[in-house]
């Protein structure tokens, strides 16, 4: 079996050559038809190969999650670390069978979607891809995991996220517009009136955004 196979994914084709990659981390207790759709939100004119990966772990309440969550903002150790391993190989099989560098590819997901997004996106030694898309999410705190914030000036980051998110407290999302700024990440920020969800408006403003930050190629 090859690393690829390692999660159960969809695989939404782009329209031509493609542009680059997008790919969705869904949240907990969902799985990789959680997000399909927005794929076609986010990118309606299909320039981009749209990847939705499912969780390996299928945890009580139900569904699938990416880690086991005790503590908000600090993801258990021993299944994140797994996760993290299995989810780096995968991506990089991902990008190797499509032919799509990793550098023409946006990591995004919502909630602990977001959570791996930030991780596998920032974390030490790991390369960055094109950018990153964290909805409703956190920057996990991990023993013994550490980010890398260096060479991140103009670094395209967007966040989107609930003031009234009973699940996952906006202070986690203000905490991660401050700390990449300070890092010198160009950071589009977004915080709508709404609980623990993506808000629709925000979708129209990030279809810009993914169109900035992987455009259109100019042919050989």
């Amino acid at each position: 079996m090859s690393e690829i196979d390692a999660l159960a994914h969809e695989l939404r084709p782009a329209r031509g050559e493609p542009d680059g990659a997008l790919v969705l981390l869904h949240g907990r207790g969902t799985d990789q038809f959680d997000l399909l759709p927005l794929l076609d939100e986010l990118d309606p004119e299909r320039r981009l190969v749209g990847v939705t990966p499912r969780a390996p772990l299928e945890l009580s309440p139900g569904g699938f999650h990416w880690y086991i969550s005790r503590d908000v903002g600090y993801p258990d150790p021993a299944t994140f670390r797994r996760t993290y391993r299995l989810l780096a190989g995968w991506l990089d099989a991902f990008a190797s069978a499509l032919g799509v560098p990793w550098s023409h590819t946006v990591l995004g997901g919502f909630s602990m979607g977001a959570v791996m997004s930030y991780a596998l996106g920032l974390g030490t030694g790991r390369p960055a891809p094109a950018g990153i898309l964290a909805l409703s999410g956190f920057i996990p705190t991990v023993k013994d995991f550490t980010l890398d914030l260096s060479g991140r000036d103009g670094y395209p980051v967007a966040i989107g996220h609930g003031t009234h998110d009973p699940v996952i407290s906006v202070d986690f999302a203000r905490d991660a517009r401050q700390r990449l700024q300070a890092a010198g990440a160009r950071v589009l920020y977004r915080e709508s009136r709404m609980f623990h969800g993506i808000d629709p408006v925000f979708i129209h403003v990030l279809h810009n955004w993914l169109t900035d930050t992987i455009p259109a190629q100019t042919p050989a």
